[in-house]
């Protein structure tokens, strides 16, 4: 070995000299009593001589200085260093740093501890940027807990948009009287949904059901449902025709769903049933057609086989034009309505559960009341799902018929 690389103080002077850390050392007051040249530029100091004598109380503010001074003193007593620790450094003009930093008890030839020695690496960018990403991510945090607070309220709310109570007819009948028995379910696939369904008494004799699916899902199609109720009040007195019901409602919506930066659709069907006669007449705007229970072969059809009557979805064609179907239902038989959610399900390999299966499963539940054939439909296209649950909104509306008004 090289001569000049014997002389461990010419080595150690060139690391004191040239490392960037802050390296100092303390005797048992924890007064400075040797430092490096980075140590000096950290505090602004010219000379080793002006830190020789003090501690961290002449360069620090109190609460810092208190801080360290314990520290060194517990490794004084203990023997046992502190490694890698954060220390927060307030000075005494207000500044505040952030070191990383080592301490180690000071020991002589003979084993006695006679101080501490230490290296504090600059760690203020990184830590700063830390503390603002933390900063930052608890901003998130509270907003994104207050936006969900808002949607949850509006899923509250949302949920008051649909029926708590169904027309009886005659109008005087107890609850269990009526001839005529109205059911919904809606499941939403989040915390609001684009799923809307309404059941209104028209007349003595008459009551109209509107169902109804917003593109989409969450907000933007529960507000989409928000709009299309607020129409549903207004023309429901008014439009005695299902056609016309619908091509209203379109004429409503499309200056407010369809614009530069906005595009909203929904499919709609709705549905006027006569308790004096059994006719139901009907317009579908791009829905799903509704199932007919028929009490007479105890079987399930299409309200309608002819699926491509439907007009377009609302909101997408101003010029567009509904046709009023007009069909006869007996006592004891029933019409369901439902949204493409329950259907739209995917099994194993991908597959659809679909609409033949829908009808399939209703007809497997056809004598059921729709108090309990609607869970039964959920249920089979949940046992169908791979995931056995809907990821989409669903809504299913309905009435059956069990006598004609007198």
């Amino acid at each position: 070995m090289s001569e000049q690389f014997k002389d461990t103080g010419f080595l150690l002077q060139n690391l004191m000299d040239n490392i960037s850390d802050n390296i100092y050392f303390k005797d048992r007051q924890s007064r400075f009593i040797m430092v490096n040249k980075s140590f000096l530029n950290w505090h602004h100091l010219g000379a080793a001589t002006d830190a020789l004598g003090k501690t961290d109380f002449d360069l620090f503010s109190d609460v810092h200085a208190r801080q360290a001074y314990e520290d060194e003193q517990r490794i004084i007593k203990t023997g046992e260093p502190l490694l890698g620790i954060e220390e927060k450094e307030t000075w005494q003009d207000g500044r505040v740093t952030w070191v990383s930093t080592t301490k180690m008890p000071l020991k002589s030839d003979a084993g006695e501890i006679i101080g501490t020695f230490g290296v504090s690496r600059d760690i203020t960018k990184h830590k700063e940027a830390e503390l603002r990403a933390a900063r930052y991510a608890e901003e998130i945090r509270r907003i994104k807990e207050e936006m969900e607070e808002d949607v949850r309220m509006a899923g509250e709310l949302q949920k008051t948009f649909f029926p708590s109570s169904y027309p009886l007819f005659p109008e005087n009948a107890e609850l269990g009287e009526s001839i005529i028995k109205f059911h919904h379910h809606y499941h939403a696939g989040g915390m609001v949904g684009g799923d809307f369904c309404s059941v209104h008494r028209l007349s003595d004799h008459e009551a109209g059901i509107f169902l109804c699916d917003v593109m989409g899902h969450g907000v933007r199609a529960a507000l989409g449902t928000a709009l299309i109720r607020a129409v549903v009040e207004e023309i429901s007195p008014l439009e005695k025709d299902p056609g016309q019901y619908l091509a209203r409602m379109n004429e409503l919506l499309l200056p407010i769903l369809r614009q530069e930066d906005v595009f909203l659709y929904a499919t709609a069907c709705y549905l006027i049933v006569d308790v004096a006669t059994g006719r139901v007449r009907f317009a579908n705007a791009g829905h799903p057609m509704p199932m007919h229970f028929d009490s007479a072969d105890n079987d399930v059809h299409w309200l309608l086989d002819d699926h491509s009557l439907r007009g377009p979805a609302l909101a997408i064609d101003e010029n567009a034009e509904y046709r009023t179907i007009e069909k006869m239902i007996r006592p004891g038989d029933a019409v369901v309505m439902y949204t493409d959610g329950i259907y739209e399900v995917a099994g194993a390999e991908k597959e659809e559960f679909g609409e033949n299966r829908l009808i399939e499963a209703a007809r497997k539940h056809v004598e059921l009341p729709l108090l309990y054939l609607f869970p039964a439909l959920i249920n089979e296209a949940c046992l169908f799902a791979e995931e056995g649950a809907f990821d989409d909104d669903v809504c299913l509306v309905g009435f059956r018929l069990k006598e004609l008004l007198k």
